[in-house]
C-alpha cells in the first residue's frame, strides 16, 4: 500500500518520543508523503503542561525522523486551521483518541476532510507506553539549572497568564509541583513557586523586614530546589545595595533562578501592606534604574529576568507616577513590571496594565492580588496581566490549621479528636521523593 503522491498529516507534541509515535509514522508514510504539525509550546501549555522540550528542539528531532517529508507549526490544539492550508488525504493518529476529551477533535478533523474527500486513518494505540507515565519518571529525575533558568520566559510567551505560588519550604515546593484540577477536560496546575520574602521569614518566626542574610534564604530554597522542577521567582525586596545586588544576579542565575523581583524603596525594607509609609521611602527613579542597569550587566545569560516593582500606588501616588516610572525602569533594562496595591477593588491597577500595555505592549506586566482578590485570572489576562503570583496563601493556611490542631490537643489531652483535621502518615511519606 503506497500512495506517493498522496498528502498525510500527523500532529505531534513530540517532547518524548517513544515506540508509539515511529508507529504512527511508519503507518502513515505508507500513505503518502508525511508532513508533521509539531505542536508550538502554546499549544501544549493551553490544556497541559510546558513541554520540556522547546518548538525549536522538537521540531528538529522529528525532523530527521525516517519517513517525515516536512514539519510545520501547529499552533492551536485544532488541527483544522492545518488542514485547510495543506489539504492532506489523510490524518494519522493513534485510535485513543476514539474515546475520551479528543473524540471531539477526531470528529471535527472527519467532517474537514469530507470537504475534499480526505479520509482519518486510526493506529491501533501501542500498548506499554505512556507519555504521561514517561513524564513522571522525567519528573522523578529532575531539572538542571540551566533548563529551570529557561522555563519561566518560555512559559510567559507560551500561556494567556502564568500562576505563581508562594514556597517557603520543600514541602510546599512539592505541594506546588504535584497539585493539579481537572476541569472541563483540561488540567490547571502551578506554573512556578515565589520565594517570598515575607513567607520565610514569618515560617521562622522572624519578622519580614530586610534583615535576614541571602545565605540564609538560599539555604532554605535550596530545600525546593532539590525536590522540584518547576521555575522560582525570588522575592529580592529593595535588591539592598547596587554593589551587593550584582553579585546576587550572579548567585541566582547560577542556582537556576529564572527571576528576581525587586522595589523601587530606599532603606531599611518593611512589607508594604502594612500600612508603611512608602511615600517617603520610594527611591528616586535614577537611582532604582542604575541599580537596574548594574544588575543587567552583571547577568550572564540573556534568560534570566530583573522585574522591577513600583511602590507608587502603594505610596499613594497616582497611575501617571507609576507609568512615568516604569516605563523609566523598562527603558533601563528591567525585563518585567510588577504593579502592586493596596486598594482592595483593583481598579487602579486595571487602569495602571491597560495604560502600561499600550505603550509597552511585550513587556510582561506581574500583579500579587492578594487585596483584589476576587479578581479572576481571566480578568487579570484581559487587561495584559502576564504573571499572577498567589505570594503568602500556603503559610497562610497552614497556620490556622496547626493552631487548630494543638489546641484540640489540649482540650482533650490526647491527639484523637485532632486525626480528623491530619493527613495520615503514610500519606505524608508518599509525598516525599524515595519514600513510596
Amino acid at each position: 500500500m503506497n500512495h506517493p503522491q498522496k498528502t498525510v498529516y500527523v500532529g505531534m507534541s513530540a517532547d518524548i518520543i517513544h515506540p508509539g509515535h515511529l508507529n504512527i509514522l511508519h503507518v502513515a508514510q505508507k500513505y503518502g508523503r508525511v508532513i508533521v504539525g509539531v505542536l508550538t509550546d502554546e499549544a501544549i501549555a493551553s490544556y497541559k503542561r510546558l513541554p520540556y522540550l522547546t518548538f525549536e528542539q522538537r521540531s528538529l528531532i522529528v525532523s530527521d525522523l525516517k519517513g517525515v517529508s516536512e514539519v510545520i507549526p501547529q499552533t492551536t490544539l485544532d488541527y483544522r486551521p492545518n488542514l485547510e492550508k495543506i489539504r492532506p488525504d489523510f490524518v494519522v493518529h493513534g485510535d485513543d483518541w476514539k474515546q475520551g476529551v479528543q473524540s471531539k477533535t477526531r470528529q471535527q478533523i472527519i467532517d474537514k476532510l469530507a470537504e475534499w474527500g480526505g479520509q482519518v486513518i486510526d493506529v491501533p494505540y501501542t500498548k506499554g507506553i505512556s507519555s504521561t507515565m514517561l513524564n513522571e519518571r522525567l519528573k522523578d529525575i529532575g531539572t538542571t539549572p540551566d533548563i529551570r533558568l529557561k522555563r519561566l520566559r518560555r512559559l510567559i510567551n507560551a500561556k494567556k497568564i502564568v500562576r505563581i505560588c508562594e514556597s517557603h519550604s520543600g514541602l510546599t515546593g512539592l505541594i506546588i509541583e504535584n497539585t493539579s484540577v481537572t476541569i472541563n477536560n483540561m488540567k490547571h496546575e502551578f506554573d512556578g513557586m515565589w520565594a517570598s520574602s515575607l513567607t520565610d521569614s514569618t515560617s521562622k518566626g522572624k519578622p519580614d523586614i530586610e534583615a535576614v542574610d541571602l545565605t540564609t534564604r538560599l539555604h532554605d530554597l535550596n530545600d525546593a530546589l532539590e525536590v522540584t522542577t518547576k521555575p522560582v521567582i525570588f522575592d529580592g525586596d529593595t535588591g539592598g545595595k547596587t554593589e551587593h545586588f550584582v553579585f546576587t544576579v550572579r548567585t541566582l542565575e547560577r542556582l537556576g533562578i529564572s527571576a528576581i523581583i525587586i522595589e523601587d524603596k530606599t532603606g531599611l525594607k518593611k512589607n508594604s501592606l502594612l500600612g508603611t509609609d512608602a511615600a517617603q521611602i520610594q527611591d528616586s527613579v535614577e537611582n532604582f534604574c542604575y541599580k537596574i542597569g548594574e544588575g543587567k550587566r552583571a547577568q550572564i545569560t540573556p534568560d534570566f529576568m530583573i522585574i522591577a516593582r513600583c511602590e507608587s500606588l502603594i505610596a499613594g501616588k497616582s497611575v501617571d507616577d507609576a507609568i512615568e516610572r516604569c516605563l523609566a525602569y523598562v527603558k533601563a533594562g528591567a525585563d518585567g513590571i510588577m504593579i502592586h496595591s493596596k486598594k482592595k477593588t483593583g481598579e487602579d491597577i486595571k487602569e495602571f496594565c491597560q495604560r502600561f500595555r499600550k505603550q509597552e505592549p511585550s513587556i510582561p506586566i506581574v500583579v500579587v492580588p492578594t487585596t483584589y482578590n476576587h479578581v479572576t485570572e481571566d480578568e487579570l489576562a484581559s487587561w495584559g496581566v502576564n504573571v499572577v503570583i498567589y505570594a503568602n496563601h500556603l503559610l497562610r493556611a497552614a497556620y490556622p490549621a496547626m493552631v487548630k490542631c494543638a489546641e484540640s490537643i489540649l482540650t482533650h489531652g490526647r491527639s484523637l479528636e485532632a486525626n480528623d483535621i491530619c493527613m495520615p502518615i503514610k500519606d505524608i511519606l508518599e509525598l516525599i521523593p524515595g519514600t513510596k
